[in-house]
């Protein structure tokens, strides 16, 4: 298991087998090519329900909103920050 904090505080844990995935590889290979809509696949793919609805809750603010541009933030702060994924 590979935990991280994001610069906000969200505590998260990665499944080395979860970042192990060829489709995983592809979705992040088509953002990088340009495809920023595959974001939040590949953010549900790495974080399962669980934790992507944990993410919201810790970013929602006072009017019951879930900010995209903290949502990014965040993912990208989640991706970037685990050598296992950069390296794939």
């Amino acid at each position: 298991m590979i935990t991280g904090k994001t610069e906000s505080g969200f505590r998260y844990e990665l499944d080395e087998e979860t970042l192990d995935d060829y489709e995983l590889l592809e979705i992040l290979c088509d953002i990088d090519n340009g495809n920023e809509s595959l974001l939040t696949k590949a953010a549900r793919q790495m974080l399962g329900d669980k934790q992507m609805n944990a993410l919201k809750e810790h970013l929602r603010n006072d009017k019951g909103r879930v900010p995209a541009t903290k949502m990014i933030a965040e993912i990208t702060q989640i991706i970037s920050g685990n050598k296992e994924l950069k390296n794939s």
